[in-house]
């Protein structure tokens, strides 16, 4: 596979992820679309690494699903108490991270 569709491939990601974040209203939906964001950027990370033959990019990647995988842990954490105090996992209707 070329790096080029390789990155139209990520553009793609990055395109249905920010889509989600801005359109989504519950907060799974908000989880997965940055999820997307991440990926794409990693994607970006590994394709980068490849044509300029620097392996940099490829340790940002693991950093970045380590990163990743604690942003998914804390977030359903986050969805999973907020879906007990106010029975709802809908952004709009949630006013306790407000401060």
């Amino acid at each position: 596979m070329e790096l080029k569709s390789l990155f139209y491939l990520s553009i793609f990601l990055f395109s249905l992820g920010l889509y989600g974040v801005l359109s989504r209203r519950n907060a799974l939906g908000i989880l997965i679309a940055l999820e997307l964001i991440f990926n794409s950027a990693n994607l970006n990370f590994g394709i980068f690494s490849i044509a300029w033959g620097n392996p940099a990019g490829v340790m940002t990647i693991v950093f970045g699903i380590g990163i990743t995988a604690i942003e998914v842990v804390l977030g359903f954490a986050i969805v999973i108490l907020l879906f007990r105090l106010r029975k709802t996992s809908n952004a709009d209707e949630v006013e306790i991270l407000k401060g």
